[in-house]
């Protein structure tokens, strides 16, 4: 594995394919924390070790995280380490649910010992699946400027728990 240049402390490693609602997620968390974007692939082939903070995010897949984020997880040392997690779905999250999707990863990261900052999570934009496309898709626009501010300051709360 190659090691990172020493000049971001948070990282932000996500996995976003279809409309980018991920992407759009990790990049404005990553501003507010000065945070290096890794898309998963790339944070496979480097030694996480040096950093301080790790942001992992993705859309949903199957009611999951992408296979690529959990193999990064996986593969690394996390003990003690702080992380946050963060998804992206095109299903409504209701309070019973709440967090639903993030549950299998932050028992992932749990197992691993890492110490679990906080979660979000937000609906995207979903023109997956039959059904779907006929209308379109659901939640366009989503992330949308509210989503995008709520994803700042769930990073400026992570920053100080960090």
């Amino acid at each position: 594995m190659n090691k990172i240049k020493k000049e971001h402390k948070i990282a932000i490693i996500y996995h976003s394919v279809h409309h980018k609602n991920t992407e759009k997620i990790a990049v404005a968390m990553a501003d507010v924390l000065d945070a290096k974007l890794l898309t998963a692939s790339e944070a496979k082939k480097h030694d996480l070790k040096d950093f301080e903070l790790i942001g992992f995010g993705s859309g949903i897949y199957e009611a999951d995280f992408h296979k690529t984020i959990l193999e990064v997880i996986e593969i690394n040392n996390l003990k003690d380490k702080p992380v946050f997690i963060f998804s992206t779905s095109g299903v409504k999250q209701t309070n019973i649910m709440k967090n639903k999707f993030n549950r299998n990863i932050i028992s992932t990261l749990s197992r691993k010992q890492a110490k679990i900052l906080g979660s979000f999570s937000c609906r995207g934009w979903d023109s997956a699946g039959p059904l779907v496309r006929l209308i379109g898709g659901v939640n366009k626009g989503r992330p949308n400027k509210r989503d995008l501010q709520r994803a700042r300051e769930f990073a400026q709360e992570i920053q100080k728990r960090a």
